[in-house]
Parts: C-alpha cells; structure tokens; sequence
C-alpha cells in the first residue's frame, strides 16, 4: 500500500531531499511558483514602504 506524503511536516532538508525526487518538469513547476509567491510578497513590502513615506 502508498502511503501519502506529507511534506508539510518535514523539516526543510527533508522537503528540499523531497522535491529533488521530483521529475524535472515538477521541480519547476514548484520553483516557479515559490519565484512568484517571494516576488508577489517582495512587491507588497515594497508597495507598502512606498507609500507610507508619501
């Protein structure tokens, strides 16, 4: 029987062991969301200390 895999309860070596078992096209996939997620939040910090100083 499989068993499923959470990765949310590993700790970050194990999730990054994890991810690089992935198939190529899956492991991008996933860093390409993380890229947008880090870039979406970066904008909104950067949005914010923008505009408080206006």
């Amino acid at each position: 029987m499989l068993k499923e895999v959470v990765i949310e309860d590993k700790n970050t070596t194990q999730q990054l062991k994890l991810i690089q078992e992935l198939e190529d096209e899956d492991r991008s996939t996933i860093f390409k969301l993380g890229d947008k997620m880090l870039t979406k939040k970066k904008f909104k910090e950067f949005f914010n200390q923008n505009v408080a100083a206006l």
